[in-house]
């Protein structure tokens, strides 16, 4: 290797260890201590060296808003937010980064059958203001808990740790208890209060003590819509969301007055009550300009002595906070299962990736032999040449779903938008049929756009599905492409600057308000079962977003869809789309190679194209069977070789044999399209491919070794 090449490597390798801890970045005052902290002493050991898995999860636990703690490894190393820091009070920052038995001792016994049931089973649980006894103030207590506990795969698919996701109650727990306490104690009073005729003035003293001390809510209404009785629970309520106070007398109707659309859901609650009925509500009350608050109240009739209807009486609490905790609880649950199944999805999609890839090595090269060696007449030519075409789609396909499952980085190149557009035009207008009129307008003179053409194409290719589905029974179709400029604040938060702007707009059935604000987000689909992945709109926004750019959506129900995507100019000059055909580059057409691949058809396909190309090829099914041959006496110039293999992989093989024989020349191919697993210094191919792609590696083995 060069000296330029190798302080590449070099600047490649120290960029790549500056971001191993990126994913602590926005962790707020946890991810600051996560970075600082010493751990040498810790079982999980720095940062950099954990496992994908326990980074993604940190990573996504960190900037939460719920509270959150991640029990790793067998020993249960604690990882948690700053929102769950104040829950384990002088435990904190102890606890950090170490085993959970040393500062959870004291529920121990209690804690650690959960956590092993989870790790055990994989099945979560969860539970209700659930209590533990811990010590974190210095004595002990009896805590409660909303809890859910789920495991977290690791990379090789064991049960990594177990994310806890949690909520304390215990203000609210003991608040119901002392509630229903002071409840119990009204009912039981209530009940003796006519045979204890020499108490009454006492017993009426000690519960109206009760009622106004109570943090439930009391108040009683007439006939008439006046306040019989308030405590200061629901004074103070009625202060926080109207900014004032109803007095014992008053009257609804002009306590509200000045807010019509107020009163009338006030009185629509009273008015159930009043004619005699019991019920519990729950509703978001209060003036905005104030406050919003939700209530849990019951509702019951109030009667005199005979029976007689008199009024009625509300219950209450303030429930808002508890439905909030609720509802950020199963956002964070809710984004947790999303990131389990794109990283799932993005596994099964590049295994399969790979098999296809292994699959179609063969076919491909047997389809450019038969072109090579013009075997056949004209119409066998034709044929040959349909099923190459058919192939090298179906190439394509495996590299659109390796991107898809984010194996594969972008590569952003100086892009002619307007060209690519318009070569697309027979493409779309063949997916989405002959009922949809299909119009292009791809002015001449764009700037160059910087972005992926690959994944620009299956952009505009989704957006074309999406358009087709939501047409059928046809209609039409307008992909347009121009230049604009950002001078100023823009919807999509776009900085100043000029944009190439595609525009693919329908006049289907379009999307109403509620639809459209969820449109970009995974899985969110309106089409039926089996009929859409929900991922189309999110793919084509992350893709904007991560090459500088937007999406923006414009819709109305019945009347269309638009959607745009930005894409920033490039400031350097395009490529030309059209290039001069260089010479076939050959290999020396000498001396032996070894083919190691364990996939029988490749490796004939393979060891027909090397010998055409004037090798002597000794096959191998494996990496120990290659090392067999070599130590019978076999001394190749060139080894070939696949990089995934049951036992040693292919990279392994050619460190092995290169530490050997440093003159040997080593090509690793690989079904894969990123360079996961194979060292930089090793020329590599990727599955299928043809015998001048073949040709052309060996050449630039030849140009190296020379």
């Amino acid at each position: 290797m060069s000296c330029v090449a190798g302080d590449q490597v070099l600047s490649e390798n120290a960029a790549r260890q500056s971001t191993d801890i990126s994913f602590l970045a926005d962790g707020g005052e946890l991810g600051a201590a996560m970075r600082s902290l010493d751990w040498s002493d810790s079982p999980l050991g720095p940062p950099r060296d954990w496992s994908q898995a326990l980074k993604a999860t940190v990573g996504m636990m960190l900037p939460a808003q719920a509270q959150i703690v991640l029990f790793w490894g067998p020993d249960f190393v604690a990882l948690y937010n700053d929102a769950y820091a104040p829950g384990i009070g002088a435990n904190h920052p102890r606890a950090l980064g170490r085993p959970a038995i040393e500062n959870w001792g004291e529920l121990w016994d209690d804690l650690e059958p959960l956590l092993s049931g989870v790790r055990q089973t994989r099945k979560t649980f969860a539970a209700k203001d659930r209590p533990f006894y811990v010590e974190r103030h210095g004595y002990g207590e009896t805590s409660y808990w909303d809890v859910s506990y789920s495991a977290v795969p690791d990379d090789d698919g064991s049960v990594g740790g177990v994310l806890c996701l949690v909520s304390e109650t215990t203000e609210r727990v003991l608040g119901v208890t002392r509630l229903r306490a002071s409840e119990a104690r009204y009912r039981e009073l209530t009940t003796t209060l006519e045979q204890r005729v020499a108490e009454r003035t006492a017993e009426r003293h000690l519960l109206a003590t009760i009622v106004e001390t109570t943090d439930g809510q009391i108040q009683a209404l007439n006939l008439d819509y006046r306040w019989l009785a308030i405590n200061a629970s629901c004074a103070d309520s009625y202060q926080r969301i109207y900014g004032k106070r109803p007095e014992i007398g008053d009257s609804l109707h002009e306590f509200l007055a000045d807010r019509p659309e107020h009163l009338a859901a006030a009185t629509a609650i009273w008015d159930r009550a009043l004619a005699g009925e019991t019920f519990t509500k729950v509703e978001e009350l209060g003036d905005p300009q104030f406050e919003r608050r939700v209530f849990e109240m019951k509702l019951e009739a109030l009667r005199a002595a005979d029976g007689a209807r008199i009024g009625a009486f509300l219950t209450g609490r303030d429930v808002t906070d508890r439905l909030e905790e609720q509802a950020r609880l199963a956002r964070a649950e809710e984004a947790l299962r999303q990131a389990q199944k794109m990283e799932a999805m993005g596994q099964l999609t590049g295994g399969v990736a790979h098999d296809f890839n292994n699959l179609l090595t063969p076919i491909v090269g047997l389809l450019d032999m038969l072109q090579r060696k013009g075997i056949g007449g004209e119409r066998e030519h034709r044929l040959i040449a349909g099923a190459a075409q058919a192939a090298e789609r179906a190439k394509t396909l495996v590299q659109r779903l390796l991107a898809f499952a984010r194996r594969q980085p972008l590569q952003a190149v100086p892009v002619n938008i307007g060209r690519l557009v318009a070569d697309m035009g027979d493409l779309i207008s063949s997916t989405t049929g002959p009922q949809i009129q299909m119009t292009v307008d791809t002015p001449e003179g764009l700037p160059e756009a910087m972005a992926d053409p690959n994944q620009i194409e299956m952009a505009i290719l989704n957006l074309s599905v999406n358009a087709r589905d939501a047409m059928p029974d046809g209609g039409s179709l307008r992909i347009s492409t121009k230049a604009r400029t950002v001078t100023g604040e823009h919807n999509a938060e776009l900085a100043p600057g000029i944009y190439v702007c595609i525009s693919v707009a329908d006049t289907g059935i379009g999307m109403d308000d509620e639809t459209l604000a969820h449109a970009v987000e995974p899985f969110f689909s309106t089409k039926g079962v089996g009929q859409g992945t929900g991922l189309g709109l999110s793919m084509v926004h992350g893709l904007a977003s991560q090459l500088g750019g937007a999406l923006t959506i414009k819709s109305a129900a019945g009347s269309g869809t638009t959607v745009e995507l930005w894409l920033p100019v490039s400031h350097t000059a395009a490529s030309a789309i059209e290039t001069v055909p260089q010479p076939k580059p050959q290999p020396r057409p000498a001396g032996t190679a070894l083919l190691v691949d364990d996939e029988p058809l490749v490796r004939m396909s393979t060891a027909d194209m090397l010998s055409e190309l004037g090798y002597r090829v000794v096959e191998a099914g494996s990496a120990e069977d290659a090392l067999q041959r070599v130590r019978e006496g076999l001394r190749p110039n060139l080894l070939v070789t696949d990089h995934l293999m049951p036992g040693m992989s292919g990279t392994d093989l050619g460190l092995t044999l290169r530490n050997q024989y440093p003159e040997l020349q080593i090509l690793v191919v690989s079904g894969y399209a990123n360079n996961e697993g194979i060292t930089p210094d090793l020329s590599r191919l990727t599955k299928p491919f043809r015998s001048d792609e073949l040709a052309a590696s060996l050449a630039g083995l030849a140009k190296v070794g020379r």
